[in-house]
């Protein structure tokens, strides 16, 4: 159409009829020439204000072109006008969910499938709006209706993965993406969640496969290799998961996950040294956290009002971190500080009502880049911001490197430091951090009374007697992820087995669900003469029968366990602990000096031993610490949740002072 024009110099006349302006507008955008196509499209409303078809169509433009909210109110005002077009409610849902309006989204894709009930890319693209929200039952109902209504479609049942993985329904899922990928096998990222499927049902080894079928295509696929190198972490087999997490890197060097796996996997290492690894977390905000910084907000004086405390977390859900975190949230003097929790959590559930319902403000952050978040975050004039991930999935370090609020703070998360300049201050306390290791931390470490808090789950039941009273042997247990079982520990179990005749040693935990997991830590112990009898090696859930059986806690190392070390204490075990690296290798150091415990800390590998075997030779004195344990906790500071609370805020209101 243009060319026309051109061969004589000069523009030709542009049509005059609507139906002509209108053509030549669907033609220009079907061509690529946008700007040309706008004003056609304007002209045609210029001689009808409401014609749908250019409302429709402008608003694609904009949507294309970066302008949400327009598109937004163009397609709705054409939606509006022609109520019976499913494509113009199908529009609407696209452009709403492109400006994170997922909510809306929904009615609109509720609108098409009504007005066209066979119409498959309705139902995906309500699913697609559900499961934004997390309501991940209906976005699997949505999705398995379009892959009814097109089989043939790989990415149909693709989400249809998506949505069972996110209602943690993993055997299902890993059967949906393999439907898709029978359908078209090149689909990397669907490999990469298959993967992610297979590692949360154990299969880790068939995992590494999924991801050696994406990196046999690709070379480059630097996520293909995190997701490799994380299902090596998971099975243990940490030498190699550090060597796909440096091929990541190399692969793509500004690829923040990569960094952050690499740093979590890292701790778990048995023989890298403190400094070594903190080296790597200095790399880390050196490309990351640095370069992102932005000038330091001004602090509102606080005599003027309330201080204002933002909780950032993607656990605000039924997480293992609620057994820490509710307690902070249910105990805060709301006459004194108003909480912010922004949520970084695509499936909400029970306890995220609870969250909600304690805060004084819920953000939903999952549609927000680093940088929006940043801006919600000054607008909110947040004086003091909490990270609650560390670098775990979800987390939003980059929104920490840019310093948005006055006072910055890490917690709980995972374990140990962010690696962030921007970040001020660890909470611990004196066990986990102790004076002289300042230097390992790129904060300042603030020690607490305590580091944690604990609220038991609901329905653990009574400890019970002995078991080895009625059995006649001990049973030494370990409810842990294999990622913290490496050679020493697996050396010194098996010399304790040795030490006390008769004792058994039970593993438990997700990742020993498959058999082959099951076999290959049987054949570590066998190497040191440990027979497969004497080994319980597999997953319950809940564990609280599996604790009844159970005489003995044991600790791991240099990584020690978490939220299973004060469960197994509510369970009248008691558990011994190798005090290691600051802080990850400290946690049971923590505890046990805040239970007043800390005979049963040893500070090396024959101390281990010694401890263990010799709580394991007076079951009489066990007896009576199994009987006399939950009490001794719940009167210690491990769950004196208005007296944690009291100390944070006041740490919180010190912090302050000192900004």
């Amino acid at each position: 159409m243009g060319d026309t024009g051109d061969r004589q110099g000069a523009a030709a006349e542009p049509p005059s009829d609507l139906a002509a302006v209108f053509a030549a507008a669907v033609c220009s955008h079907q061509a690529g020439r946008l700007a040309e196509a706008q004003g056609l499209y304007q002209q045609a409303l210029a001689l009808d204000p409401d014609h749908v078809g250019s409302l429709h169509n402008l608003g694609i433009l904009a949507r294309q072109s970066g302008r949400g909210e327009q598109a937004v109110a163009l397609i709705g005002r054409a939606a509006a006008l022609n109520q019976d077009e499913p494509s113009f409610q199908l529009s609407l849902g696209a452009a709403l969910r492109a400006v994170g309006r997922d909510d809306e989204a929904v009615g609109a894709y509720r609108r098409a499938v009504a007005l066209r009930p066979d119409h498959a890319e309705a139902h995906a693209g309500l699913g697609a709006a559900l499961l934004a929200l997390g309501e991940a039952a209906a976005a699997e109902t949505a999705y398995r209706r379009a892959a009814e209504l097109e089989p043939g479609q790989a990415e149909a049942h693709a989400r249809v993965g998506d949505a069972l993985q996110l209602q943690g329904r993993f055997a299902p899922s890993v059967a949906a993406y393999r439907r898709s990928l029978a359908l078209k096998p090149g689909l990397s990222q669907v490999w990469i969640n298959l993967a992610n499927a297979l590692q949360a049902l154990g299969r880790f080894e068939e995992a590494a496969d999924a991801c050696r079928n994406v990196l046999a295509a690709e070379p480059g696929n630097s996520i293909g290799y995190v997701t490799l190198g994380a299902a090596f972490a998971r099975a243990g087999r940490l030498e190699e998961a550090d060597g796909a997490f440096l091929l990541a890197i190399a692969a793509d060097p500004d690829n923040a996950a990569a960094y952050s796996n690499r740093l979590f996997s890292l701790n778990y290492a048995p023989d890298k040294s403190a400094q070594n690894i903190f080296a790597a977390y200095r790399d880390y905000d050196a490309r990351f956290g640095r370069p992102l910084r932005r000038p330091d907000p001004q602090p509102t004086p606080v005599a003027e009002r309330k201080l204002r405390i933002g909780y950032v977390s993607p656990d605000f859900r039924a997480h293992p971190c609620r057994h820490f975190l509710e307690p902070v949230f249910a105990h805060h003097d709301r006459n004194s500080f108003v909480i912010h929790a922004y949520a970084q959590s695509v499936r909400d559930d029970d306890v995220t009502e609870r969250y909600r319902q304690l805060s004084d403000a819920f953000v939903r952050t999952n549609d927000l880049s680093d940088d929006q978040l940043f801006d919600r975050i000054r607008a909110d004039d947040i004086d003091i911001l909490v990270d609650l991930a560390g670098h775990t999935d979800g987390a939003r370090l980059g929104v920490f490197a840019r310093k948005p609020a006055p006072v910055s703070v890490s917690w709980l998360g995972s374990g140990y430091t962010t690696g962030l300049s921007a970040v001020d201050y660890f909470l611990s306390d004196a066990a986990m951090a102790p004076a002289g290791s300042e230097d390992l931390f790129s904060e300042t470490p603030w020690r607490l009374k305590a580091a944690y808090v604990y609220r038991p789950a609901e329905g653990m039941g009574e400890p019970g007697p002995l078991p080895a009273a009625a059995r006649g042997h001990v049973v030494f247990g370990a409810l842990t992820r294999a990622i913290r079982i490496n050679r020493h520990t697996v050396r010194v179990w098996a010399r304790l087995l040795e030490r006390v005749e008769g004792a058994r040693l039970a593993i438990n935990s997700r990742d020993f669900q498959d058999r082959s997991m099951q076999h290959r830590l049987a054949d570590a112990f066998g190497a040191h003469g440990i027979e497969r009898e004497r080994l319980q090696i597999g997953f319950s859930t809940p564990p609280w029968d599996l604790l009844r059986g159970i005489d003995i806690g044991l600790d791991c190392f240099p990584h020690n366990s978490g939220t299973t070390l004060f469960e197994s204490l509510y369970m009248g075990l008691p558990f011994v602990t190798l005090a290691g690296r600051p802080s990850v290798g400290r946690l049971g150091s923590s505890i046990l000096t805040a239970l007043g415990r800390p005979d049963w800390i040893a500070q090396d590998e024959d101390a281990y031993v010694e401890i263990a075997a010799a709580l394991a030779a007076d079951p009489e004195a066990l007896a009576e610490i199994r009987a006399g344990l939950r009490g001794r906790m719940q009167a210690s500071p491990l769950m004196d949740e208005a007296g944690f609370v009291r100390d944070l805020e006041a740490a919180y209101r010190r912090m302050w002072a000192r900004r």
